[in-house]
């Protein structure tokens, strides 16, 4: 059996923008459709917003993306809490920094992305940190070449590195 994993990220109103910041950074060929195209009146507010979105590069990079239907303003649309449920979403802040040598977060999760080279890597921390909050600057780690956390201008926290050579035992 052969499985693979993708995630898929909801949004408020702006994953096509997402999906072709991320398709200018990490390549690939982007694939989206919207409301209208499965049917939705035209003439609806979320028509054009995106049911199903994808960027899908060569070397194996994959994210989804998704408008959840009557969500306005920008950023990803957070999980609802049972307090939320009825509250209007706002834009918040990332909730992710370095204290202390720690990383606090009230995140439910990170995108990770690692490469096999600093320069590689590097490449791809310059586009995606355009825009960007970043939590701990790229650069060398004790665990690894390169190393770096931030969140990007759509409110989803990445942490790049460079894979660490380990002797074969």
């Amino acid at each position: 059996m052969s499985i693979t994993t993708t995630a898929h990220l909801n949004f408020r109103g702006n994953a096509r923008e997402a999906l072709e910041f991320y398709r200018s950074v990490f390549g690939g060929e982007i694939m989206v459709i919207t409301y209208g195209d499965f049917g939705m009146p035209k003439e609806l507010p979320d028509a054009g917003k995106v049911v199903w979105g994808q960027v899908a590069a060569e070397d194996g990079f994959r994210v989804m993306a998704y408008d959840v239907p009557g969500q306005a303003g920008a950023g990803t649309a957070p999980a609802p809490s049972a307090s939320a449920l009825s509250a209007p979403l706002s834009a918040a802040a990332p909730s992710t920094r370095r204290e202390h040598g720690m990383t606090l977060t009230g995140e439910p999760f990170f995108l990770s992305v690692r490469g096999e080279t600093v320069e590689e890597v590097g490449a791809l921390w310059e586009k995606l940190a355009d825009g960007a909050t970043v939590v701990e600057a790229y650069g060398p780690a004790q665990w690894a070449p390169a190393f770096g956390m931030l969140t990007d201008r759509f409110g989803i926290t990445w942490i790049l590195d460079v894979a660490a050579q380990h002797a074969n035992a």
